[in-house]
C-alpha cells in the first residue's frame, strides 16, 4: 500500500509540474509535419523524427512553404514581421532519424506514423525505455485504440490521444482522448497543450472513432450504400448534403479528399471488432475502388476523376 501511494503521488507530482515546452513528433508525413509546424509557431521546441533524411527535408520544405503562406496573410501590411515569424518558427524545429535519442529530453511525444496498431505498439515500446518518466506519450490515430497502444508501455497513466485534423495548421479542432488509465493530470496537460497551440480541444473517451469519425464514417458509408442501391447519384447526394445540411463537402467529395483507402481501413477495423453492427458493414463498391487503386484525389480518381 505504501509503495502504491508513493508511486501515485510521484506520478501526480511529476505530471502536475510538467509544462509542455519541448515536443517530439514521430512521423514526417502530412499530419506529423503539420503538428510540428503549429507547435513551433506557438513557441514550442520541436524535434521532428522520420526514418530518412530525404523525408525530413521534404517535410521541412512543406512546413516552410506553409508558414510562408500563413505569414503573408497574418502580416499582410508588415512583411518584415512576417519574415521574422517564418524564421523564428523554423528555428524551433530540428530533425532526427534516431527516435530513441530524440525523446531523451522531451515533455511530450506525439506519434503520427502509419495506422497499424502493431507498428505503433512496437514504436511506443521502444520509446518507453528511452524517454524520461515525466514524458507523456500521445497518438494522433483517427480510429485505433489508445489503450491498446498504451499497453505496450509502462506509462499507462501518462498516455493519451491527440487527434488533429487535416490540414493541421488550418483545422481548429483536436480530439483529446483519455483512457480509463490516463491520469487526470496527464489529460489536463494535453488539454492545456492543445489550447496553447491555438486549437479548440474536445474531451473524448477511448471509443472507436472517438467523436468525429464515429459519426462521420457511418454517415459516409450510408451514402455509399444509398448510391449502391441506386437511390441517388453521387452528384445529387453530394449536392443534397451541401445545400440541405450545410456541409462544406458532400460525402463522396469528402471520401475522395480523405482517401478511400483510409475510410476502408477504418470501417474494416470496426467491422472486425463488431461484425454484427450494421453501421460497420463493409461496402463492395468501396472495396472494388480501393483494389483498383482508385483512392481519391491523391491518385487522380476515386468516386470522381481529377485532372
Amino acid at each position: 500500500m505504501a509503495f502504491f501511494t508513493h508511486r501515485f503521488l510521484r506520478s501526480m507530482s511529476s505530471t502536475n509540474s510538467l509544462a509542455i515546452k519541448h515536443i517530439t513528433v514521430i512521423g514526417g508525413g502530412l499530419m506529423g509535419a503539420g503538428i510540428a509546424q503549429v507547435a513551433a509557431a506557438t513557441g514550442h521546441s520541436v524535434i521532428l523524427v522520420d526514418q530518412a533524411e530525404d523525408i525530413l527535408k521534404k517535410s521541412l520544405k512543406k512546413i516552410g512553404d506553409s508558414v510562408g503562406r500563413i505569414s503573408k496573410k497574418k502580416f499582410i501590411d508588415k512583411p518584415e514581421a512576417g519574415a521574422e515569424f517564418v524564421q523564428q518558427t523554423l528555428q524551433k524545429i530540428s530533425t532526427s532519424t534516431d527516435p530513441a535519442s530524440a525523446v531523451r529530453n522531451t515533455d511530450l511525444v506525439v506519434e503520427a506514423i502509419v495506422e497499424n496498431v502493431n507498428v505503433k505498439q512496437e514504436l511506443f515500446k521502444k520509446l518507453d525505455q528511452c524517454a524520461p518518466e515525466k514524458t507523456i506519450f500521445a497518438s494522433n490515430t483517427s480510429s485505433l485504440s489508445i489503450g491498446e497502444m498504451a499497453s505496450a508501455t509502462t506509462r499507462l497513466d501518462r498516455f493519451g490521444g491527440l487527434h488533429f485534423f487535416n490540414p493541421v495548421p488550418l483545422m481548429k479542432l483536436v480530439e483529446v482522448i483519455q483512457t480509463p488509465e490516463t491520469s487526470q493530470q496527464t489529460f489536463e496537460a494535453l488539454m492545456n497543450f492543445t489550447k496553447a497551440l491555438g486549437k479548440k480541444p474536445v474531451a473524448c473517451k477511448d471509443t472507436p472513432g472517438f467523436i468525429v469519425n464515429r459519426l462521420l464514417v457511418p454517415y459516409i458509408m450510408e451514402a455509399i450504400r444509398l448510391y449502391e442501391r441506386g437511390h441517388g447519384s453521387k452528384e445529387d447526394i453530394d449536392v443534397a448534403m451541401k445545400l440541405g445540411a450545410g456541409y462544406p463537402m458532400g460525402p463522396f467529395e469528402l471520401l475522395d479528399y480523405v482517401g478511400l483507402d483510409t475510410s476502408k481501413f477504418i470501417i474494416d477495423g470496426w467491422h472486425k471488432m463488431d461484425p454484427d453492427n450494421p453501421l460497420f458493414a463493409p461496402s463492395a463498391l468501396l472495396n472494388k475502388l480501393v483494389d483498383e487503386g482508385k483512392l481519391g484525389k491523391k491518385t487522380g480518381e476515386g468516386f470522381y476523376k481529377y485532372s
